[in-house]
């Protein structure tokens, strides 16, 4: 961790097995996940750098020749020694929270020696791992990355006196527990923030964010009737065009179909729905879009670069398109999808299958691109409704969830064509929409610039979090005591009871 010359007086550097009375691996034994007989631990167990024993299991009572050889004593530290690198080397200290805990596989239990402190140690092993240690120390496969016991035993480990070690734990724990209490009230602030978006969004399509607008301009807007008409008078002047322009390219393909009308919404549809603000009306999708289509039932090879995006539900989030973990096809792939689908600049992307169905956004992207199935295209007639005001009431939550009553599926929730085309739409004016999308984009961004100052915050309390563990593992966060035995001493204890054949017993005091 640091050269020797660079320690604090009374300090040493020790391998992990020099601190140490015991290295295990844990029962292997069937496991249940009823709550009957004897907990035992997992890789799960070990959560948000706790014990979390709602992740355990169980064991049968009719086991119990384990619970001697396997209980867990009071200080002992689980280590997640098999795992993906994100997990990799995250512990977990055993404070007694109950009784008896089983020390289950895929975890080694290291015992630390009598006068090494097992919170010392363990914040120790956290900022270890923070600096990369264990991954460089680990054997990788395919999913999964290893460290096996010798190399564990190897890794070296600053040693303070063992008096230190305890006030190092301590100033430690003050200053994290100030720390917490400050990324709490970040974490409840963003978590007011995404209510605030939410209830923005709720009151946008409920017409109170634009109330005072429709008074100054009520002499202006068309009524819900009126409204109504257009609609229809659009659709079929978009068929026209339609025809038009196939005429004009010679015929091409098959002629354009006349709009198809969908089922009026009955009267008892309309009473399930929210009441409207005078001047809105409640319509279809499908009568307010061109086309609302999705993208191939089939999942071509796909690669990590070349011409063609091919954009699925990862890429998806609210109001944005998120190209950072994307992929692509080749020509003919993406010629077959293409054709099929043909994605336009402000076409509405909703994602319609998966668990993140309902999130929509705006394609932003002037460039061909293929999607996948899991990924329908809403294209409004941009004379009656926007783009972006569609977004936002597909992702107000309300919207959503309601969207989400037709959903199909088990295993994969899945929203058909069938079911888009037939969902609800709240309609004002063109003039009212513009007004919404304007209101939104205002205050959200406003929300959306307080959130990543949050983010931030956060980001720079774990910062923190890392400082304060380097410097007490540099001897730099409370002073040295020149009466405390120096380190030398203890080590040289702890080997002379392990050449002596003795497993030094610890303290098994519960610490306050």
């Amino acid at each position: 961790m640091m050269a020797l010359g660079e320690l604090p007086a009374g300090w040493a550097v020790a391998c992990l097995d020099d601190l140490l009375t015991k290295v295990s691996n844990g029962a292997n034994v069937v496991q249940y996940e009823d709550k009957n007989g004897y907990p035992i631990s997992r890789i799960e167990t070990i959560w948000n750098e706790s014990i979390d024993l709602g992740r355990v299991r169980y064991i049968r009572e009719s086991d119990a020749e384990f619970v001697e050889k396997y209980a867990l004593q009071h200080g002992d530290i689980l280590f997640s020694h098999i795992n993906s690198d994100a997990h990799l080397g995250k512990t977990a200290l055993f404070r007694s929270q109950v009784p008896i805990l089983i020390h289950g596989i895929n975890l080694l239990l290291l015992r630390p020696a009598q006068g090494i402190s097992p919170e010392f140690l363990n914040y120790q092993f956290k900022y270890l791992r923070f600096r990369g240690a264990f991954i460089d120390a680990a054997q990788r496969a395919v999913n999964q990355s290893s460290i096996n016991q010798k190399k564990l035993k190897s890794l070296e480990f600053v040693v303070p006196p063992s008096a230190e070690q305890h006030r190092i734990v301590a100033k430690i724990e003050e200053l994290f527990s100030e720390l917490d209490q400050g990324v709490a009230s970040l974490k409840t602030a963003r978590e007011q923030l995404k209510v605030y978006r939410q209830s923005l969004l709720k009151n946008a399509f409920e017409g109170k964010l634009t109330a005072a607008w429709r008074t100054a301009h009520h002499d202006q807007l068309e009524t819900a009737a009126a409204l109504q008409q257009r609609i229809a008078r659009e659709r079929q002047t978009r068929h026209q065009q339609q025809l038009a322009d196939w005429q004009t390219a010679g015929q091409p393909g098959p002629k354009p179909k006349p709009p198809k009308p969908l089922p009026p919404l009955t009267a008892e549809e309309l009473a399930e729905l929210p009441a409207l603000p005078a001047g809105w009306i409640w319509q279809k999708q499908g009568e307010v879009c061109e086309k609302i289509f999705d993208g191939t039932h089939f999942s071509p090879p796909s690669f990590p670069s070349g011409k063609y995006k091919y954009i699925t539900a990862k890429n998806l989030k609210e109001g944005r398109l998120d190209l950072s973990n994307l992929t692509y096809l080749d020509e003919p792939a993406h010629r077959e999808i293409y054709a099929r689908c043909d994605v336009r600049p402000r076409d509405v992307l909703y994602i319609k299958d998966g668990a993140t169905t309902g999130v929509a956004a705006v394609n932003t992207l002037d460039e061909e691109f293929s999607i996948l199935s899991s990924v329908g295209v809403f294209r409004y007639l941009v004379s009656v409704v926007l783009p972006e005001y569609a977004m936002y009431f597909l992702n107000a939550r309300v919207n959503r969830h309601r969207m989400l009553k037709e959903i199909a599926g088990v295993a994969i929730t899945r929203l058909t064509l069938v079911k888009l085309n037939r969902a609800e739409i709240a309609i004002p004016s063109l003039q009212e929409q513009s007004q919404i999308v304007q209101i939104l984009e205002e205050k959200l961004s406003e929300a959306d610039q307080l959130d990543q100052t949050l983010a931030t915050a956060l980001q720079q309390a774990d910062a923190l979090r890392q400082s304060i563990l380097k410097k007490a593992f540099c001897g730099q966060l409370v002073k040295q005591d020149k009466n405390d035995e120096p380190a030398t001493a203890l080590l040289e204890r702890i080997r002379a009871g392990k050449s002596n054949g003795m497993n030094i017993p610890r303290n098994r005091r519960k610490s306050g």
